[in-house]
């Protein structure tokens, strides 16, 4: 795409166990030991636009917080390419991904414990030349202002604060390093409901203020559909559809996208009625021995004698909606 911000190109990434001295002492007795490699993330093509928010949706295990590491330039990918605006992320060693911050999911594991949040917020930006040690206290404050918290809290320590205020910490910490891109690896999967509506109406706001482009990876399909522009669907490592995000809630073309929705729990309120919702049959399979053919075949309802041996690719569906599914293929040729 000519308007690519962010191009994640074939993109693989595999984990590979270390070698022990007692696995190498079982060997030489004649001992198995299992070397398979974790196949966390395989073959992904995407791209990211700018000023838009992608959001990356997929159950617990599927490789959204890897993907998301590999976009930061935090992991190296295995195979494949990551650009940033045409260029490698990781030129220059690590230095490109200045430009790319990233908010965890857990604010107080990445939190220093020890550090004042003030000191944790302008940290990054005095190293970078973002600001100076005297400047650096209004710096912080201004920032700590964007997002919610009283500047008079500067001096406390992480502990401090409620789950939802260490998240505004680490969204101020990550923004004040002023990125181009943000990659929010599911930043409110640990905080109360209400707690949740907050943290995303903050991030709205300063999305909107600051026009950035983000990465926003969930679990949670209500979250994805409120604060994303297209949506990626992910399982066992593998971009399964693509598109404009109400198109993909209205009109999904992948089996496993209309099992995700059709898993969402609904509120009837019309009468006392029990509604029961549908969960998806079946466990996600390992990704140290994922099935031949379509990753998703073993608990797919439409599974053809084809799935079991190809690997279907995203094709065009409708529009800019891609699938990576046979049945949209089947569809093409009749």
């Amino acid at each position: 795409m000519s308007d690519a911000f962010l191009s994640l190109d074939t993109i693989s990434k595999r984990f590979s166990p270390k070698i022990t001295l007692g696995d190498r002492i079982a060997l030489k007795l004649g001992a198995s030991v299992d070397t398979r490699s974790v196949h966390a993330v395989e073959q992904v093509s995407l791209t990211v636009r700018k000023g838009e928010t992608l959001g990356l949706v997929g159950e617990s295990g599927c490789g959204k917080s890897t993907l998301g590491r590999i976009a930061a330039g935090i992991l190296e990918p295995t195979e494949g390419n990551a650009t940033l605006e045409n260029k490698p992320l990781m030129e220059e060693g690590r230095k490109a991904t200045l430009r790319v911050q990233t908010v965890f999911q857990d604010p107080f594991a990445s939190l220093d414990p020890r550090m004042r949040i003030g000191d944790i917020i302008a940290e990054g930006p005095i190293v970078h030349g973002l600001t100076t040690k005297n400047e650096a206290p209004s710096y912080v404050k201004g920032w700590m202002e964007r997002v919610g918290l009283d500047p008079s809290f500067v001096d406390r320590y992480p502990h401090q604060f409620s789950g939802g205020q260490r998240q505004r910490v680490a969204i101020a910490r990550a923004l004040a390093m002023q990125p181009d891109l943000l990659i929010c690896d599911e930043p409110v999967a640990s905080l109360d409901v209400s707690i949740q509506a907050q943290i995303i109406n903050v991030f709205l706001k300063l999305r909107e203020e600051l026009k950035i482009t983000c990465v926003f990876i969930s679990h949670d399909l209500g979250v994805i559909r409120h604060v994303s522009n297209r949506v990626a669907v992910m399982y066992l490592g593998r971009i399964v559809e693509i598109g404009e995000t109400e198109t993909v809630y209205q009109n999904p073309k992948h089996p496993y996208t209309q099992a995700l929705l059709d898993s969402v729990p609904k509120l009837v309120l019309e009468d006392d009625t029990l509604v029961e919702f549908t969960a998806i049959s079946g466990e996600i399979p390992s990704p140290l021995d994922p099935p031949k053919g379509c990753s998703f075949n073993p608990r797919c309802d439409h599974v053809m004698e084809r799935c079991l041996r190809e690997v279907p690719g995203l094709i065009p569906v409708d529009g800019e909606q891609e699938a990576a599914c046979f049945l949209n293929q089947k569809e093409e040729t009749e």
